[in-house]
């Protein structure tokens, strides 16, 4: 097995104790502060503040709130000094900490099993896992966030975006200050931070041409407005490029996006009357339409609610569907990988605790599900 190198906090390390050993620094200098040290090695702001708490830890320096962290005026012995968490992770170990999970909601169509697979991953690990749920509120997410960053709650953060027309300002702050972080179920547009998510483009176009398959040609899209949500908008993506893929023309291409009883905090009565009736006015408008590519499992429901009684009965195909037929009705699904999902957001996230380097996107399988053959 091929020697394991230095990893990035240690680096630090080894060039703050050389620069007090050659005398550049001497006690009470004051230290390169956590950007400074980031920007000169190329790492997050994380990883150069896991090495000074290192060496804070081990008598090295002292860190004064406000100021920034300075040599210690008196130094143990360099020579014999013992850096128990860098011994720890050359080992190939890691001293359990705690990381927090923060997401807008979970049924048992989509997000419980993705919750639990994080859950049972930091079991694994050693890992306390702290949950945050939001209910879809951006300001939720946001205080969410600041709790567990500010407050030294986590140590790293996994994150289910609510849905919404504008980034988080709270998240979009704690991923440029290089906090451990990584993105399950989409990403953020423009925003370089670690993800896991399902290939939505590749998944929608699988499902269009399964119906394509079955003798469909005018087929809807259905959905809240994609705005800001990748995952929608890559669905959408992924739909239309089915069309041109078949040599089909955008005429035959159906849109219904503005559809909102299934948002966070949204699902009521009237919200659901009120899509109800959107849906019938696209039916009187587009009578040719036969099947629909619907975004989400619940919004599927609200569709079959608002086609019932309709002859001949549109197809309804969704992404996800209850493992348990009890739990309600199935459809023509995408089966997205919500256990790898889950299995790999933890082992990202102790990678950047670590201060190793995690790709920027992590892809995870999906099937298609066709309930009248399982």
């Amino acid at each position: 097995m091929a020697a394991r190198g230095p990893l990035l906090y240690e680096r630090i390390i080894d060039y703050l104790l050389d620069e007090v050993r050659r005398g550049a620094l001497t006690p009470g200098d004051r230290v390169p502060s956590e950007m400074e040290l980031a920007e000169r090695f190329e790492v997050s702001r994380i990883t150069s503040k896991k090495a000074l708490e290192i060496l804070r830890q081990a008598g090295v320096v002292h860190r004064v709130r406000g100021k920034g962290s300075f040599v210690a005026t008196e130094l143990p012995d360099l020579d014999s000094l013992a850096l128990s968490p860098v011994r720890a992770a050359a080992e190939g170990e890691r001293v359990p900490g705690t990381i927090a999970m923060i997401y807008p909601d979970a049924s048992e169509a989509y997000g419980l099993e993705l919750l639990c697979a994080v859950e049972e991953r930091c079991a694994e690990r050693g890992i306390t896992l702290v949950i945050k749920r939001t209910r879809g509120s951006q300001e939720e997410e946001e205080k969410a966030i600041e709790s567990m960053v500010d407050a030294g709650l986590a140590e790293g953060l996994i994150v289910f975006p609510v849905h919404g027309e504008y980034y988080n300002a709270g998240l979009l702050r704690t991923i440029l200050d290089g906090y451990p972080l990584v993105l399950v179920d989409r990403y953020l547009a423009g925003i370089q931070v670690c993800a896991v998510h399902t290939d939505n483009v590749a998944a929608a176009r699988a499902l269009t041409e399964r119906l394509f398959d079955q003798g469909h040609r005018h087929i809807a899209f259905v959905s809240p407005p994609p705005e800001n949500t990748s995952s929608i908008e890559e669905r959408l993506e992924g739909f239309r490029a089915a069309f041109t893929g078949r040599g089909l023309s955008l005429d035959f291409v159906h849109q219904l996006t503005d559809l909102s009883s299934t948002l966070p905090g949204a699902f009521t009565p009237d919200n659901v009357r009120a899509d109800v009736e959107r849906i019938h006015a696209f039916q009187a408008r587009e009578p040719e339409v036969t099947a629909f590519v619907v975004c989400e499992y619940n919004l599927a429901r609200v569709m079959g609610r608002a086609i019932a009684g309709t002859e001949p009965r549109p197809l309804i195909a969704c992404f996800d569907s209850p493992l348990d037929p009890v739990a309600g009705p199935h459809f023509l699904h995408v089966r997205q990988g919500q256990r790898e999902m889950g299995r790999q957001a933890v082992d990202l996230l102790l990678a950047q605790m670590r201060g190793e380097p995690v790709p920027p996107r992590s892809i995870i399988p999906f099937s298609i599900v066709d309930p009248e053959k399982t």
